[in-house]
C-alpha cells in the first residue's frame, strides 16, 4: 500500500472525547501532542506539526470529540 502524506486536522475531523484517542488521532495527522487545556469550554490541544516544526493550537469540542477550531500559535 503506498504511504499517504500525513496533513494536519481539519475542522469538523473527529477526534475523540478523551486525551488517549485525541492525542492518537493528533499523531496520526502528523501533529504531536503537547499538552491539552481547558479553554472557552473547549479542549485546547498544542501539538507540533511533524513536517514543519509548526506549533499550533487545536480546539476540541468536549461533547462531540470534532475539531472546531485550529489556530497557528504566535
Amino acid at each position: 500500500l503506498p504511504v499517504s502524506a500525513m496533513a494536519m486536522p481539519t475542522v469538523g475531523q473527529m477526534i475523540g472525547t478523551n486525551p488517549e484517542d485525541a492525542t492518537a488521532a493528533l499523531d496520526a495527522a502528523g501533529c504531536k501532542v503537547s499538552e491539552f487545556e481547558a479553554e472557552d469550554g473547549k479542549i485546547e490541544a498544542k501539538c507540533i506539526e511533524t513536517g514543519t516544526s509548526k506549533l499550533w493550537e487545536v480546539y476540541i469540542d468536549p461533547a462531540t470529540g470534532k475539531v472546531s477550531q485550529i489556530k497557528a500559535e504566535d
